[in-house]
């Protein structure tokens, strides 16, 4: 991943993701108007900061990319692999449907997921013109929710996994992402044999690799293209909100997608 800047607002995009087709970028903690754990660049209202904040968090963010803030579509997040098809923009009275996987082939719709330690996956076909955002933890990573985009893709707007471009973002890295025996027998039958890849022993406990999760979920689906941005949020608290490396006592950072 690459960082960019604009203005005080500092994102990160993918390589392997067209500019000139696909706009994107996951956002940093800094350039926003929230103060205390939620400072400052804060995309959800769930932790404790005021609407009026988040509001003009997110107005920072979409203008930074080109994208007008009543274009969004975003989601009620449950840690689920339940998916979510955005024809236009969320009536932003209405609450947003219950899901954590989103997709969408129209170019005014702007997707938009909020994250602190669990992975955003973005998916991108460059020929049916579509993109799905993900938001996966460690319940959607195990239920495969990136490998539901790419069905989801395939179903609605006819998309060919292996003409789709994903990318991991920053999130939690399997050096701060420690789990116990419930999630270790999970994994290993979410992935079978493909499991031990995943889980790796360190100082005693056992670790999880969710960024290789969702890349062999991705890859399993037939996604031929996968970009891992190898940012883990626990490391680089100064950059990102992290849920364990500020021991829930932090905001949310966003991730945006829409075809250009």
């Amino acid at each position: 991943m690459q960082a960019r800047q604009s203005g005080a607002i500092r994102y990160f995009q993918f390589e392997s993701f067209d500019p000139g087709r696909v706009t994107h970028g996951v956002f940093g903690r800094h350039g926003g108007v929230s103060g205390g754990a939620w400072a400052s660049l804060n995309m959800s209202t769930s932790v404790g900061d005021s609407r009026d904040n988040v509001r003009a968090n997110r107005e920072r963010a979409f203008a930074a990319l080109g994208r007008a803030p009543h274009s969004v579509a975003d989601l009620w997040q449950v840690h689920s692999a339940d998916v979510v098809v955005a024809e236009q923009p969320r009536d932003l009275s209405v609450d947003a449907a219950k899901a954590d996987v989103i997709i969408t082939n129209q170019p005014a719709v702007t997707l938009f997921l909020r994250f602190a330690d669990c992975v955003p996956v973005l998916v991108y076909d460059p020929r049916r013109r579509a993109v799905a955002l993900v938001h996966a933890g460690w319940r959607g990573t195990l239920l495969k929710a990136a490998a539901a985009a790419v069905r989801a893709l395939a179903e609605h707007y006819g998309s060919r996994p292996a003409d789709l471009v994903a990318g991991i973002g920053p999130s939690i890295g399997p050096c701060h992402y420690a789990v116990g025996p419930e999630v270790v027998a999970q994994t290993q039958a979410a992935f079978n044999g493909q499991a031990e890849q995943l889980l790796r022993p360190m100082d005693g406990r056992t670790h999880l690799d969710l960024w290789a999760a969702n890349a062999l979920a991705l890859r399993e689906a037939g996604v031929g293209q996968v970009e891992v941005g190898g940012l883990c949020t626990a490391c680089h608290t100064a950059d990102f909100f992290s849920h364990r490396g500020e021991h829930g006592q932090t905001g949310r950072f966003g991730a945006l997608l829409s075809l250009t």
